[in-house]
């Protein structure tokens, strides 16, 4: 089966189903095995890379930020091959760690940053990386208050800052140097400040909103997807496998594998508890009894969510990739979806 395409939202711009997601480069990956990666990738159809100027973040390291982007842009120079691919990097904010807000003028400074590491002249998609006033995610929806966004996160500082970081985006865009906009780690509230401002001023829309997503971690099926359909602003799924915990590959109580994210994070930030693991392994049990790696299941059904425009998978070799590649291959049928409701009734926020 060809890979599939999809729409980034009014763009005009079409991605592939999954996407390559590059957190790990330079950290757990060397600059030879990311440009396998992307080798490969690019042979199966994938041709959407993401990226951000944070990475690569296992771990997050003040000395190696940005070393993800300039292994991207060493493959990028090596190959010839900037045209077959849609890029997309991030801005970094101040929500998961202390960093400057993000406004206009951060916005045109970290891009021209991003640019020049990625040896190129543009960006298919700028995402905010994260909201300044803070959000939810990463396991912050156990405690999460929005009463205190008050002051400087006030509604109306919030929509100033939209505002400029919208006609900074414009201008870029007329500059040629980024062709669409989008968020991340995002609010239902929060996209649509970007939407109406853009909406009531003739400014870029929101393309996409690229949030956690998986079996395991479902946040964006009620109020986002509403915003997703309305708004034709999709989702890009970041950590579909949970950080690996839906490949099954920390079942049985066994010592994490050499290399593997829990061998650098213990709990995966928040995400391995003794909940997530008995969801994980019901799931893992469904998949093989369909013959499919656990993993194959838990992508699958991410692709077949109607609010998704792409999954960002990861791994750190040639067998998990091609595991990972090998999911947009499946199709789900109305019983094992079905089957997949009944576990999620069972364990519905395990995370």
């Amino acid at each position: 089966m060809s890979m599939p395409r999809r729409p980034l939202g009014r763009t005009g711009i079409d991605v592939s189903a999954l996407c390559l997601g590059s957190m790990t480069w330079g950290s757990q990956n060397t600059g030879d095995e990311a440009a396998s990666q992307i080798d490969r990738a690019l042979e199966r159809g994938v041709d959407f890379i993401d990226t951000a100027e944070m990475y690569p973040t296992t771990p997050r390291s003040p000395e190696t930020h940005g070393d993800t982007e300039r292994l991207i842009g060493d493959w990028l120079k090596r190959s010839g091959r900037r045209g077959d691919i849609v890029l997309a990097t991030k801005v970094n904010g101040n929500g998961h760690e202390p960093d400057d807000d993000i406004t206009g003028a951060k916005v045109r400074a970290s891009l021209e940053r991003s640019l020049e590491r990625l040896q190129t002249d543009h960006v298919d998609l700028y995402q905010l990386h994260w909201p300044n006033r803070g959000s939810y995610h990463f396991r912050q929806q156990w405690t999460y208050d929005p009463s205190g966004q008050t002051g400087p996160y006030s509604q109306e500082h919030v929509r100033g800052n939209v505002l400029d970081v919208l006609e900074t985006c414009e201008k870029l865009v007329t500059e040629g140097k980024i062709r669409a906009v989008g968020l991340s780690n995002e609010s239902a509230w929060g996209v649509m400040q970007f939407v109406e401002l853009a909406r009531a001023r003739g400014l870029p829309r929101v393309a996409s909103v690229q949030n956690e997503y998986s079996l395991l971690c479902r946040l964006f099926d009620t109020d986002l997807a509403e915003v997703a359909h309305h708004e034709n602003c999709g989702l890009l799924a970041f950590s579909p496998l949970a950080a690996g915990v839906l490949s099954d590959k920390y079942a049985d109580g066994k010592a994490p594998p050499k290399g593997s994210r829990r061998a650098l994070n213990d709990t995966l930030s928040g995400r391995w508890t003794a909940k997530s693991r008995a969801a994980s392994e019901a799931y893992a049990a469904l998949a093989r009894a369909h013959g499919m790696e656990p993993a194959q299941l838990a992508l699958a059904f991410c692709l077949s969510r109607p609010f998704m425009t792409s999954v960002i998978i990861g791994a750190t070799d040639m067998a998990q990739l091609d595991v990972n590649l090998s999911a947009a291959d499946i199709v789900l049928d109305e019983a094992t979806l079905g089957e997949i409701d009944a576990i999620h009734r069972a364990h519905p926020m395990p995370m």
